[in-house]
Formats: structure tokens, C-alpha cells, sequence
């Protein structure tokens, strides 16, 4: 199973304790401001994301970790490595992408956490690309995408929530110059 460290975060599987803290993140209107249609999500539906999570997981080598604080074990949210398939005009492509509860913003936890995520993409699974992708407006996750040195792509509409998106990319021949 595959754990990633950082100075003050653990990268994880999921476990069964995790759905109700994820599910207290999901159901926070400001957290899923920015998601699809800014429906929250119950708890049900947090088992299934969980669940769906993993099986990318399995089927793909790679997928979204659960984000543990190092210092206290509590769950901070999500980040890591999913196909974007609700945006098929970018395919193939692999996306990172973070959803931290928000008594962990500004502190810099989602960029420490997208960071690992994306060293783990190039340097373990080898990925050519690495897109990430936030709509319009959303102003922190465009700085988080710019501090892991992505570059915006283009601009269009999600057909998953007819919301307006731009698309990040950073390459793995600029991921290796900038972190030389």
C-alpha cells in the first residue's frame, strides 16, 4: 500500500473511520463552493466517493489519499491522482486534485499535500502530464496550481456542471527541470 510523508502531513488509503470526518467536509457549502455544482454530500454519497476512489486505486495504480494531519492522526480532506473523465476533452490526461475541510485553509496543507502528489505521479508512476483543473473564480486553487509550477492551459465549459473551467498542465520535462 502506498503512504507518502511530508513534514507535517501522512498520504494514505482510505479507511472505514474516514467516512464520517470526510463526510463532515462534504456537507460544508463553502468546502464544495468550487465542486461540480456546489451540491454538498451526504454521507452516503461520501462512502461511495470512498469507495470509488479506491477501486481507481486498483484499477489505475494511482488515486486520491486521505490527507492525515502527522501531528494529531485527524483527517484534514483529500488530495492526489484521478482521471478526469468528467471533462473528456482534456483525455487522456491524469488530474491532481485536493479538498481540504476548512479549519485547514491557509496554511499551506494543500499545496504541501498536491505537491507530494504530483512528485508521486512523475518520479513513482512516471506520468508524462499532469493536469489539474478549477472554475472560474476560483482564485486559491489557481495559486495552489501555479505554486506546483503548472502552467494554465485553456479555459472551457464542464459538461458535468456547465460551469466555466480553466485547465493547468505542468509536463514531466518541467516537473524535472524545476526541481532540480
Amino acid at each position: 500500500m502506498v503512504t507518502l510523508e511530508t513534514s507535517r502531513l501522512v498520504l494514505r488509503r482510505w479507511h472505514e473511520d474516514d467516512v464520517a470526518p470526510m463526510a463532515a467536509i462534504h456537507a460544508d457549502p463553502e468546502v464544495m463552493r468550487w465542486i461540480r455544482d456546489g451540491s454538498v454530500r451526504d454521507e452516503q454519497q461520501t462512502r461511495s466517493g470512498i469507495q470509488a476512489w479506491e477501486s481507481e486505486w486498483d484499477a489505475q495504480g494511482f488515486g486520491l489519499f486521505a490527507v492525515e494531519i502527522r501531528s494529531t492522526g485527524e483527517l484534514a480532506g483529500f488530495t492526489g491522482l484521478s482521471v478526469p473523465a468528467y471533462l473528456p476533452e482534456v483525455l487522456p490526461a491524469v488530474e491532481v486534485g485536493w479538498r481540504l475541510g476548512r479549519s485547514h485553509w491557509g496554511q499551506g496543507l494543500a499545496t504541501e499535500a498536491a505537491a507530494a502528489a504530483v512528485r508521486f505521479g512523475f518520479e513513482e508512476r512516471r506520468l508524462e502530464r499532469i493536469v489539474s483543473i478549477a472554475q472560474v473564480g476560483n482564485a486559491a486553487s489557481e495559486r495552489i496550481m501555479t505554486k506546483l509550477g503548472m502552467r494554465p492551459l485553456r479555459e472551457t465549459v464542464s459538461p458535468s456542471g456547465g460551469r466555466r473551467v480553466r485547465v493547468f498542465a505542468l509536463s514531466s520535462h518541467e516537473y524535472v527541470t524545476t526541481t532540480r
